[in-house]
């Protein structure tokens, strides 16, 4: 399948112009994140307050989640170059659809629920990075941009939505619930398996000796995915006890459903912009924007509450989108495995966030005073960017050997040049 689309067409021609394939993974990409934020957001406070696990418990859980989520993307990419990019999206989607029925089940036996939920992350592991590759196969490298924009619209529109839908039910009535999205994602892996096979990235793997996972990573995005993932799960993984402890669930679901908003009005507009920004400067701008959020939001109003929720998407915005566009511009390897060692530096970020954020937030509850917490997070966002100047002297854009570009199996392929930008969030699909 290719889908090509003449450079210079505005944004909504160009979008006219998708087939019937690719409108089916934008719908996809609105019902997935829909399914899983009804139920994901709330995992800290579900197990903290339904199943009595302490803080620090939880943060281990959630590190090991986000670490399976987000690094296992470099294993997801490696198989979707290995067996094709619609059998590997299917797969993950049969996995995450047995997370959710594991969920399901924990509601009458407790302690199934980590293990559910780390299977959930496996499918999105898997899921994620064959996504991406298929939605710009065959795309130029103009409306690359667009195309995953489109895709990063339709995904904040279902995390937006998934919340609002949920918050009044996930405590109260969690058994409908996740009956529902056991269904949902259901019927989304049957639509998977009738998808059409893409014009590289289903293609059989080259012969030829097995590339390591690691092999081509561009060590400077990779470094400063893992920061930025770092710094900005602080809000991922802790508003929901914060803002609920302060507000309540509708309005933690009213500050999510701003920040996605933010996503899918300012990124696809910005996206160009944000290409062709000089590196240093979108790494100081995204920095900044975090750091500025974090600070806002130890007020601990609702006003602050959203202020800084605010803030932290136009920094994300900023700093995820360049990271991988950077890394897919040094590497070598295909666009797959590129997204997936990507994710495996936000899975690090992740689950360091997990682990030392849910120690630190503990600290600050049993003291009084968690806006702290987001003080000290807000202070590493503007010290920790400094580690990467080492490995900014030593670092080369654009590797000798990447003037032509690559199919679906890493091979050189100058006709098929596919180097698609990434989406914002950390999905925690």
């Amino acid at each position: 399948m290719a889908e090509r689309v003449a450079a210079g067409g505005p944004l909504r021609a160009t979008l006219a112009s998708l087939g019937g394939p690719l409108r089916f993974l934008l719908l996809s990409s609105f019902l997935i994140p829909l399914g899983s934020f009804m139920v994901l957001p709330f995992m800290s406070v579900f197990l903290h307050e339904r199943l009595g696990m302490g803080l620090g418990a939880v943060g281990v859980v959630l590190a090991a989640a986000s670490l399976v989520q987000f690094s296992g993307g470099v294993v997801g990419g490696a198989v979707a170059e290995r067996i094709g990019l619609r059998r590997t999206m299917t797969w993950a989607l049969v996995i995450r659809t047995a997370g959710f029925v594991g969920l399901l089940a924990a509601l009458r036996w407790p302690p199934l629920a980590v293990g559910a939920l780390i299977l959930t992350c496996c499918g999105a592991a898997l899921y994620l990075p064959a996504n991406k590759a298929y939605l710009v196969d065959g795309v130029d490298e103009e409306r690359r941009p667009v195309f995953l924009s489109a895709g990063n619209a339709a995904l904040n529109a279902g995390m937006a939505v998934g919340p609002l839908v949920a918050g009044p039910f996930v405590l109260s009535s969690p058994a409908p619930l996740f009956l529902a999205v056991t269904a949902l994602f259901a019927v989304v892996t049957l639509g998977h398996a009738r998808l059409p096979a893409s014009s590289g990235g289903d293609r059989p793997a080259s012969e030829g000796p097995r590339q390591g996972l690691l092999t081509g990573i561009a060590v400077l995005p990779f470094a400063a995915n893992a920061l930025a993932f770092y710094l900005y799960f602080h809000f991922q993984h802790y508003l929901a006890v914060y803002a609920v402890e302060r507000a309540s669930a509708s309005f933690y679901s009213l500050v999510l459903l701003l920040c996605f908003v933010l996503v899918i009005v300012v990124q696809p507009p910005a996206s160009g912009l944000i290409r062709r920004m000089p590196y240093p400067v979108a790494l100081a701008a995204g920095f900044t924007g975090l750091a500025a959020g974090l600070a806002v939001l130890s007020l601990g109003t609702r006003p602050a509450l959203l202020a800084g929720g605010a803030l932290i998407t136009l920094g994300d915005i900023v700093l995820f989108l360049k990271n991988d566009l950077e890394a897919l511009a040094r590497s070598p390897r295909s666009d797959a495995v590129v997204f997936g060692q990507q994710r495996l530096a936000a899975g690090l970020g992740a689950c360091a966030s997990g682990v030392l954020g849910g120690q630190l937030y503990g600290l600050t509850e049993q003291g009084g005073g968690t806006g702290w917490f987001w003080l000290v997070a807000a202070g590493q966002c503007l010290v920790l960017p400094l580690l990467l100047l080492p490995l900014w002297r030593g670092s080369d854009p654009t590797p000798p050997d990447h003037a032509g570009s690559k199919d679906g199996t890493g091979a050189d392929a100058t006709e098929l040049s596919l180097r698609p930008p990434t989406e914002r969030n950390p999905d925690p699909r």
